[in-house]
Protein backbone atom coordinates (compact mmCIF):
# COMPACT_ATOMS: atom_id res chain seq x y z
CA UNK A 1 0.00 0.00 0.00
CA UNK A 2 1.74 3.27 -1.18
CA UNK A 3 1.32 6.00 2.25
CA UNK A 4 0.72 9.34 2.05
CA UNK A 5 3.65 11.16 2.27
CA UNK A 6 4.06 14.26 4.77
CA UNK A 7 5.51 17.10 5.52
CA UNK A 8 4.89 18.49 9.33
CA UNK A 9 6.32 22.46 9.83
CA UNK A 10 5.93 24.00 13.27
CA UNK A 11 8.60 25.72 14.87
CA UNK A 12 7.18 24.24 18.56
CA UNK A 13 9.32 20.79 19.10
CA UNK A 14 6.52 19.74 20.93
CA UNK A 15 3.85 19.76 18.07
CA UNK A 16 6.06 18.35 15.92
CA UNK A 17 7.08 15.53 18.10
CA UNK A 18 3.63 14.92 19.09
CA UNK A 19 2.02 15.57 15.63
CA UNK A 20 4.90 13.18 14.02
CA UNK A 21 4.05 10.29 16.54
CA UNK A 22 -0.13 10.74 15.93
CA UNK A 23 0.61 10.38 12.18
CA UNK A 24 2.49 7.65 12.16
CA UNK A 25 0.32 5.61 13.94
CA UNK A 26 -2.10 5.46 11.38
CA UNK A 27 -0.88 2.58 8.86
CA UNK A 28 -1.72 4.21 5.58
CA UNK A 29 0.51 7.40 6.85
CA UNK A 30 4.68 8.23 6.65
CA UNK A 31 6.08 11.42 8.02
CA UNK A 32 8.94 11.92 5.99
CA UNK A 33 10.44 15.35 7.65
CA UNK A 34 9.25 17.39 10.56
CA UNK A 35 10.69 20.99 10.13
CA UNK A 36 10.75 23.98 12.35
CA UNK A 37 10.46 26.56 10.06
CA UNK A 38 9.39 26.45 6.01
CA UNK A 39 12.81 27.29 4.82
CA UNK A 40 14.22 24.06 6.37
CA UNK A 41 11.49 22.31 5.07
CA UNK A 42 11.49 23.51 1.05
CA UNK A 43 14.86 22.51 1.56
CA UNK A 44 14.14 19.06 2.55
CA UNK A 45 11.22 19.08 -0.15
CA UNK A 46 13.54 19.41 -3.03
CA UNK A 47 14.65 15.70 -2.21
CA UNK A 48 11.26 14.11 -1.60
CA UNK A 49 8.29 16.17 -2.55
CA UNK A 50 5.04 15.46 0.43
CA UNK A 51 1.43 14.66 -0.54
CA UNK A 52 0.01 16.76 1.93
CA UNK A 53 1.49 19.54 4.28
CA UNK A 54 1.05 20.22 7.90
CA UNK A 55 2.06 23.66 8.97
CA UNK A 56 1.70 26.15 11.32
CA UNK A 57 0.68 30.00 10.53
CA UNK A 58 3.12 32.33 12.41
CA UNK A 59 6.54 30.88 12.40
CA UNK A 60 10.55 32.08 12.48
CA UNK A 61 12.09 32.90 8.51
CA UNK A 62 9.34 32.91 6.59
CA UNK A 63 5.49 32.88 8.14
CA UNK A 64 3.35 30.29 6.81
CA UNK A 65 1.14 32.59 4.75
CA UNK A 66 4.23 33.15 2.25
CA UNK A 67 5.54 29.77 2.94
CA UNK A 68 1.39 28.53 1.33
CA UNK A 69 1.75 31.03 -1.46
CA UNK A 70 5.38 29.79 -2.75
CA UNK A 71 3.61 26.02 -2.72
CA UNK A 72 0.90 26.96 -4.59
CA UNK A 73 2.19 29.49 -7.19
CA UNK A 74 5.19 26.40 -7.98
CA UNK A 75 3.79 23.13 -7.03
CA UNK A 76 0.08 23.10 -5.47
CA UNK A 77 0.38 20.84 -2.66
CA UNK A 78 -2.90 20.09 -0.08
CA UNK A 79 -2.37 21.72 3.20
CA UNK A 80 -3.77 21.48 6.70
CA UNK A 81 -3.19 24.48 8.60
CA UNK A 82 -2.34 23.57 12.70
CA UNK A 83 -3.16 26.96 14.40
CA UNK A 84 -3.76 28.67 17.19
CA UNK A 85 -7.30 29.81 18.52
CA UNK A 86 -6.27 32.94 18.86
CA UNK A 87 -8.04 36.11 16.81
CA UNK A 88 -5.15 37.07 15.53
CA UNK A 89 -3.94 33.65 14.44
CA UNK A 90 -7.21 32.89 13.25
CA UNK A 91 -7.59 36.27 11.11
CA UNK A 92 -4.05 35.06 9.30
CA UNK A 93 -5.75 31.77 9.52
CA UNK A 94 -7.86 32.52 7.12
CA UNK A 95 -5.88 34.28 4.82
CA UNK A 96 -4.14 30.59 4.39
CA UNK A 97 -7.52 29.27 3.55
CA UNK A 98 -8.17 32.04 1.31
CA UNK A 99 -4.61 31.17 -0.65
CA UNK A 100 -5.21 27.79 -0.89
CA UNK A 101 -5.26 25.55 2.45
CA UNK A 102 -7.76 22.93 2.37
CA UNK A 103 -8.55 22.50 6.22
CA UNK A 104 -7.77 23.79 10.21
CA UNK A 105 -6.74 21.66 12.72
CA UNK A 106 -6.81 24.45 15.91
CA UNK A 107 -4.40 24.12 19.23
CA UNK A 108 -4.73 26.34 22.11
CA UNK A 109 -1.80 28.54 23.78
CA UNK A 110 -2.09 26.09 26.89
CA UNK A 111 -2.28 22.27 27.01
CA UNK A 112 -1.14 22.04 23.39
CA UNK A 113 0.56 18.46 23.94
CA UNK A 114 -2.57 16.68 25.32
CA UNK A 115 -4.83 18.65 22.89
CA UNK A 116 -3.02 17.49 19.84
CA UNK A 117 -2.96 13.66 21.76
CA UNK A 118 -7.02 14.44 22.35
CA UNK A 119 -7.55 15.17 18.33
CA UNK A 120 -5.24 12.49 16.88
CA UNK A 121 -8.13 11.05 15.16
CA UNK A 122 -8.95 14.88 13.44
CA UNK A 123 -5.53 15.23 12.71
CA UNK A 124 -5.68 11.85 10.68
CA UNK A 125 -8.64 12.35 8.98
CA UNK A 126 -7.53 15.68 8.14
CA UNK A 127 -4.54 14.54 6.05
CA UNK A 128 -6.22 11.63 4.53
CA UNK A 129 -8.81 13.72 2.98
CA UNK A 130 -6.18 16.62 1.95
CA UNK A 131 -4.17 13.51 0.09
CA UNK A 132 -7.68 12.93 -2.11
CA UNK A 133 -7.99 16.69 -2.67
CA UNK A 134 -7.73 18.34 -6.24
CA UNK A 135 -5.81 21.57 -4.93
CA UNK A 136 -5.22 22.47 -8.67
CA UNK A 137 -8.81 22.75 -8.57
CA UNK A 138 -9.06 25.72 -5.92
CA UNK A 139 -6.96 27.50 -7.56
CA UNK A 140 -9.69 27.93 -10.29
CA UNK A 141 -12.98 28.17 -8.76
CA UNK A 142 -10.70 8.76 3.37
CA UNK A 143 -11.50 6.27 5.10
CA UNK A 144 -11.99 7.21 8.62
CA UNK A 145 -9.85 6.22 11.45
CA UNK A 146 -9.41 3.25 13.34
CA UNK A 147 -10.78 4.31 17.22
CA UNK A 148 -13.72 7.20 15.82
CA UNK A 149 -16.25 8.97 17.77
CA UNK A 150 -19.76 7.27 17.87
CA UNK A 151 -21.80 8.91 14.75
CA UNK A 152 -24.58 9.99 15.76
CA UNK A 153 -27.55 10.69 13.29
CA UNK A 154 -29.44 14.16 12.55
CA UNK A 155 -32.35 12.23 15.17
CA UNK A 156 -30.13 13.00 17.65
CA UNK A 157 -30.42 16.62 17.52
CA UNK A 158 -33.62 17.25 15.83
CA UNK A 159 -36.56 14.14 14.95
CA UNK A 160 -38.00 13.64 11.97
CA UNK A 161 -40.95 15.75 10.66
CA UNK A 162 -44.40 13.55 11.62
CA UNK A 163 -46.53 16.27 9.07
CA UNK A 164 -46.91 16.95 5.74
CA UNK A 165 -44.69 19.84 3.46
CA UNK A 166 -45.88 23.04 3.44
CA UNK A 167 -47.46 24.56 -0.19
CA UNK A 168 -45.33 26.51 -2.19
CA UNK A 169 -45.22 30.70 -1.31
CA UNK A 170 -43.06 33.53 -2.51
CA UNK A 171 -41.21 33.01 0.28
CA UNK A 172 -37.92 31.44 -0.53
CA UNK A 173 -34.74 29.91 1.09
CA UNK A 174 -31.66 29.26 -0.34
CA UNK A 175 -29.85 26.14 1.96
CA UNK A 176 -25.73 25.62 1.47
CA UNK A 177 -23.86 22.60 2.72
CA UNK A 178 -19.83 22.33 2.47
CA UNK A 179 -16.88 20.82 4.29
CA UNK A 180 -13.16 20.20 2.47
CA UNK A 181 -12.62 22.98 -0.02
CA UNK A 182 -15.81 24.59 0.94
CA UNK A 183 -14.38 28.00 2.18
CA UNK A 184 -12.96 28.84 -1.79
CA UNK A 185 -16.45 26.96 -3.33
CA UNK A 186 -18.56 29.30 -0.89
CA UNK A 187 -16.26 32.21 -1.98
CA UNK A 188 -17.39 31.22 -6.24
CA UNK A 189 -20.73 30.95 -5.61
CA UNK A 190 -21.31 34.30 -3.23
CA UNK A 191 -19.29 36.68 -5.04
CA UNK A 192 -21.63 36.08 -7.99
CA UNK A 193 -25.06 36.31 -6.36
CA UNK A 194 -26.73 40.17 -6.50
CA UNK A 195 -28.35 41.56 -3.24
CA UNK A 196 -31.62 40.39 -4.05
CA UNK A 197 -30.98 36.93 -3.93
CA UNK A 198 -33.56 34.80 -1.68
CA UNK A 199 -32.12 34.63 1.97
CA UNK A 200 -29.40 32.02 2.01
CA UNK A 201 -28.60 29.63 5.05
CA UNK A 202 -24.71 27.71 5.39
CA UNK A 203 -22.94 24.86 7.50
CA UNK A 204 -19.53 25.04 6.54
CA UNK A 205 -17.56 22.76 8.49
CA UNK A 206 -15.36 25.13 10.28
CA UNK A 207 -14.00 25.37 13.70
CA UNK A 208 -15.25 27.90 16.55
CA UNK A 209 -14.51 31.56 16.16
CA UNK A 210 -12.74 30.79 12.84
CA UNK A 211 -16.79 31.47 11.09
CA UNK A 212 -17.25 34.62 12.21
CA UNK A 213 -14.15 35.49 10.57
CA UNK A 214 -14.68 33.57 7.63
CA UNK A 215 -18.26 35.73 7.09
CA UNK A 216 -16.42 39.37 7.80
CA UNK A 217 -14.23 38.06 4.87
CA UNK A 218 -16.71 37.24 2.40
CA UNK A 219 -18.95 40.09 3.33
CA UNK A 220 -16.83 42.54 2.47
CA UNK A 221 -16.11 40.65 -1.30
CA UNK A 222 -19.81 40.13 -1.84
CA UNK A 223 -22.57 42.20 -2.87
CA UNK A 224 -25.10 39.92 -0.26
CA UNK A 225 -24.73 41.14 3.37
CA UNK A 226 -22.49 38.03 4.98
CA UNK A 227 -22.56 37.56 8.92
CA UNK A 228 -21.91 34.75 11.11
CA UNK A 229 -25.73 33.57 12.43
CA UNK A 230 -26.96 34.76 15.72
CA UNK A 231 -30.08 33.38 17.76
CA UNK A 232 -33.25 34.79 16.44
CA UNK A 233 -31.80 36.32 12.82
CA UNK A 234 -34.05 36.41 10.53
CA UNK A 235 -33.53 34.52 6.64
CA UNK A 236 -34.53 37.77 4.15
CA UNK A 237 -33.47 38.57 0.68
CA UNK A 238 -30.04 40.16 0.52
CA UNK A 239 -28.52 38.27 3.42
CA UNK A 240 -26.36 35.09 3.95
CA UNK A 241 -25.74 33.10 7.43
CA UNK A 242 -23.62 31.03 8.32
CA UNK A 243 -23.63 28.68 11.49
CA UNK A 244 -21.24 29.38 14.15
CA UNK A 245 -18.77 26.85 14.51
CA UNK A 246 -19.24 24.62 17.44
CA UNK A 247 -23.16 24.88 17.46
CA UNK A 248 -25.53 23.69 15.08
CA UNK A 249 -28.09 26.16 13.42
CA UNK A 250 -32.13 25.34 12.43
CA UNK A 251 -34.44 27.20 10.56
CA UNK A 252 -37.75 27.83 11.67
CA UNK A 253 -40.65 30.08 10.60
CA UNK A 254 -43.15 32.88 12.50
CA UNK A 255 -46.16 33.95 10.42
CA UNK A 256 -44.57 34.99 7.22
CA UNK A 257 -41.23 34.93 8.47
CA UNK A 258 -38.29 32.30 8.30
CA UNK A 259 -35.92 33.12 11.04
CA UNK A 260 -32.65 30.81 12.30
CA UNK A 261 -32.03 29.70 15.64
CA UNK A 262 -28.59 28.43 17.07
CA UNK A 263 -28.31 25.16 19.15
CA UNK A 264 -25.69 22.87 20.91
CA UNK A 265 -26.42 19.66 21.09
CA UNK A 266 -23.75 16.48 20.36
CA UNK A 267 -22.44 16.31 17.26
CA UNK A 268 -24.05 14.35 14.01
CA UNK A 269 -22.08 12.87 11.99
CA UNK A 270 -19.43 13.78 13.56
CA UNK A 271 -19.89 17.36 13.18
CA UNK A 272 -21.16 20.67 14.88
CA UNK A 273 -22.77 22.35 12.59
CA UNK A 274 -24.02 19.57 10.63
CA UNK A 275 -25.14 19.93 7.12
CA UNK A 276 -27.75 17.57 7.79
CA UNK A 277 -29.82 19.33 10.57
CA UNK A 278 -29.48 22.75 9.01
CA UNK A 279 -31.58 20.40 5.52
CA UNK A 280 -33.45 18.63 7.92
CA UNK A 281 -35.10 22.06 9.18
CA UNK A 282 -35.37 23.21 5.69
CA UNK A 283 -37.39 20.01 4.58
CA UNK A 284 -39.28 20.49 7.38
CA UNK A 285 -39.85 24.47 7.44
CA UNK A 286 -39.61 25.37 4.18
CA UNK A 287 -40.57 22.14 1.91
CA UNK A 288 -40.79 22.96 -1.48
CA UNK A 289 -40.22 26.69 -0.92
CA UNK A 290 -36.53 26.07 -0.50
CA UNK A 291 -33.44 25.05 -2.74
CA UNK A 292 -30.64 22.81 -1.25
CA UNK A 293 -27.25 22.53 -2.40
CA UNK A 294 -24.32 20.10 -1.01
CA UNK A 295 -20.68 21.18 -2.56
CA UNK A 296 -17.31 19.77 -1.94
CA UNK A 297 -16.50 17.87 1.09
CA UNK A 298 -15.62 14.64 2.72
CA UNK A 299 -17.15 12.15 4.09
CA UNK A 300 -21.75 12.18 3.82
CA UNK A 301 -22.91 14.99 5.94
CA UNK A 302 -25.76 16.67 4.51
CA UNK A 303 -26.83 14.26 2.22
CA UNK A 304 -30.09 12.82 3.94
CA UNK A 305 -30.44 15.90 4.79
CA UNK A 306 -30.51 16.95 1.27
CA UNK A 307 -33.05 13.72 0.04
CA UNK A 308 -35.26 14.55 2.93
CA UNK A 309 -35.36 18.14 1.44
CA UNK A 310 -36.39 16.51 -2.27
CA UNK A 311 -38.72 14.26 -0.52
CA UNK A 312 -40.34 17.21 0.95
CA UNK A 313 -40.43 19.03 -2.49
CA UNK A 314 -37.79 21.08 -2.57
CA UNK A 315 -35.35 21.63 -5.20
CA UNK A 316 -31.64 19.73 -4.84
CA UNK A 317 -28.48 20.05 -6.45
CA UNK A 318 -25.01 18.85 -5.84
CA UNK A 319 -21.95 20.27 -6.95
CA UNK A 320 -20.26 17.88 -9.62
CA UNK A 321 -17.02 15.87 -9.36
CA UNK A 322 -15.24 17.82 -12.24
CA UNK A 323 -15.09 20.64 -9.74
CA UNK A 324 -15.01 19.53 -6.49
CA UNK A 325 -12.11 19.66 -4.22
CA UNK A 326 -13.08 16.58 -2.65
CA UNK A 327 -16.14 14.74 -4.31
CA UNK A 328 -17.17 12.83 -0.63
CA UNK A 329 -20.48 14.18 0.57
CA UNK A 330 -22.36 15.28 -3.19
CA UNK A 331 -20.82 11.87 -4.34
CA UNK A 332 -23.02 10.63 -1.39
CA UNK A 333 -26.35 12.41 -2.42
CA UNK A 334 -25.90 11.63 -5.58
CA UNK A 335 -25.89 8.12 -5.31
CA UNK A 336 -28.46 8.05 -2.94
CA UNK A 337 -30.85 10.11 -5.15
CA UNK A 338 -31.04 12.85 -3.45
CA UNK A 339 -30.17 15.69 -5.72
CA UNK A 340 -32.18 16.58 -8.50
CA UNK A 341 -29.56 17.87 -10.60
CA UNK A 342 -25.88 17.52 -10.54
CA UNK A 343 -23.90 20.88 -11.85
CA UNK A 344 -20.46 22.10 -11.62
CA UNK A 345 -19.70 24.90 -9.46
CA UNK A 346 -19.32 27.20 -11.87
CA UNK A 347 -22.98 26.85 -12.60
CA UNK A 348 -24.50 27.01 -9.03
CA UNK A 349 -25.15 30.76 -8.71
CA UNK A 350 -26.69 30.60 -11.64
CA UNK A 351 -29.01 28.17 -10.55
CA UNK A 352 -29.57 29.75 -7.47
CA UNK A 353 -30.60 33.01 -9.13
CA UNK A 354 -33.38 31.12 -11.43
CA UNK A 355 -34.72 29.35 -8.72
CA UNK A 356 -35.16 32.71 -6.51
CA UNK A 357 -37.18 34.40 -9.53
Amino acid sequence: MKKIKVIVVDDSAVVRQVNRETLEKAPDIEVIAACADPLYALDKMQREWPDVIVTDIEMPRMDGITFLKKIMAERPTPTVICSSLAEKGAATTMEALAAGALSIITKPKMGVKQFLQDSGEDIVSAVRAAARANVRRIQTAAAPGAALRPKLSTDAVLPPASGTAMHSTTDKVIALGTSTGGTQALEAVLTRLPATCSGIVIVQHMPEKFTALFAERLNGLCALEVREAKEGDRVMPGRALIAPGGRHMVLKRSGAQYYVSVIDGPLVNRHKPSVDVLFRSVAQVAGRNALGVIMTGMGDDGARGLKEMRTAGAATVAEDESTCVVFGMPKVAIEMGAAEKVLPLSRIPEEIIAYGR
